[in-house]
């Protein structure tokens, strides 16, 4: 009898076989770790939206004083650095047809008084000549009413002519009286002109200020200020420094911000002071190549210690929001955009939420709508986060600082 081993070893191997599937199909299947993320809470925090820019400062106001009309400069009393009052000689031209002129407006002056002397008479020899003639009519007329026939008509009629004629060179006497008139009025006014010519040889400061540039010497040509500017040469430059400028320029996305009167705090940092004052005026208007809006602050310098050319970092104070709710700024997606969005930590769950958003600072944005106090919020890069995911939540580093921002 032959003895059959391939079923005893087949039937072994499928019992073991079945035995190993059994072992793995019955096992718990691994679990799944939740993700660490930081998180902050959202808390109430005082906001400031603060600017800092340099800015240069400027003189108040500065000119290049020309001179009215051309002459030499007989003499110049001042130099770079001297202090000036409004009014006071900065130099003399000597222009002798201006004297001329003058001379000449004068005598046509005279003239003219000369000239209505003249015309009042001839007024008073032609009121007279009327009041005879008209006397001598009036005589006539009333012997030829009363006593019809006794005068002759022709006697009247001439007389009546003379009274007409000495009427009418009455009034044409008149007349040439008001023109000499006139004509004294047309003498003194180029009278006055000349003479503010003759003023005009005399310059004089404008304005209260110090020499900041000489042009001119004693014995050079100046040209008349009207004349092209490549020919007039001024005579010298004044500035006002007793109060300067300083012109900040505002970028684009901090314009709107911008009132008068604002708090501003100027920091000239190679004198080592401090200036708070305020924003006096801007332009209302960007400039094109810079994408920017001039605003100024006036700042006092009474004694001088500021000059212009200086530069200074000016600290704009554009907003502030006490006690508000507040995130940091890696919180909040699409920050700027009609969706803004994060996620809140509820339990070890992640919810995906709209929030709108207030005033935004260097480091926080104020939460206007969307959450309440004490909600904590996922902050860093939240790509690979998706709502209704399991997480484990952490605080972030910077939870400690949220005071103020």
């Amino acid at each position: 009898m032959v003895f059959n081993m391939r079923t005893p070893m087949l039937g072994l191997l499928t019992a073991v076989g079945a035995s190993i599937l059994t072992s793995c199909t019955s096992g718990a299947p691994p679990s799944v770790e939740a993700s660490s993320v930081p998180y902050a809470t959202v808390e109430p925090s005082t906001l400031a939206n603060d600017l800092t820019l340099s800015a240069e400062f400027r003189p108040y106001q500065e000119v290049d004083v020309m001179a009215k009309i051309a002459g030499y400069v007989k003499d110049i009393g001042v130099d770079i650095g001297d202090h000036v009052q409004q009014g006071e000689v900065l130099a003399v031209l000597e222009v002798p047809e201006i004297q001329d002129e003058l001379a000449k407006a004068k005598a046509g002056v005279a003239t003219a008084d000369a000239n209505i002397v003249t015309a009042e008479a001839a007024v008073t020899h032609a009121r007279a000549a009327a009041n005879i003639a008209h006397l001598s009519f009036q005589r006539i007329h009333d012997v030829a009413t009363r006593d019809k026939g006794l005068v002759p008509r022709q006697d009247v009629d001439v007389a009546q002519s003379r009274d007409l004629e000495a009427a009418a060179e009455l009034a044409s006497a008149n007349s040439a009286l008001k023109a000499a008139q006139e004509l004294r009025t047309g003498a003194e006014s180029e009278y006055s002109r000349a003479q503010a010519m003759s003023q005009y040889a005399t310059i004089r400061a404008p304005f209260t200020g110090v020499i900041t540039k000489r042009y001119a010497n004693q014995g050079s040509m100046i040209q008349a200020g009207t004349s092209s500017q490549s020919q007039a040469m001024p005579v010298v430059r004044i500035a006002q420094n007793d109060t300067l400028r300083v012109i900040v320029p505002v970028p684009v996305n901090s314009v709107a911000g911008i009132k008068d009167g604002q708090p501003v705090e100027v920091n000239v940092t190679n004198l080592g002071i401090m200036i708070r004052g305020n924003v006096t005026r801007y332009a209302n208007a960007l400039q094109m190549t810079t994408r920017t809006m001039d605003t100024e602050i006036d700042v006092p310098n009474h004694d001088g210690k500021l000059v212009p050319g200086m530069y200074a970092e000016v600290h704009l104070h554009l907003a502030a929001r006490p006690d508000v709710l507040s995130l940091p700024l890696d919180a909040v997606d699409g920050l700027g955009t009609s969706v803004q969005q994060v996620y809140l930590v509820q339990g070890d769950l992640l919810r995906l939420i709209k929030i709108t958003t207030g005033l935004q600072t260097s480091s926080r944005v104020e939460i206007l709508s969307g959450l309440k106090r004490g909600d904590k919020v996922v902050v860093g890069r939240h790509s690979g986060l998706s709502d209704g995911e399991k997480v484990d939540a952490r605080p972030a580093s910077y939870e400690s600082n949220v005071g103020q921002s």
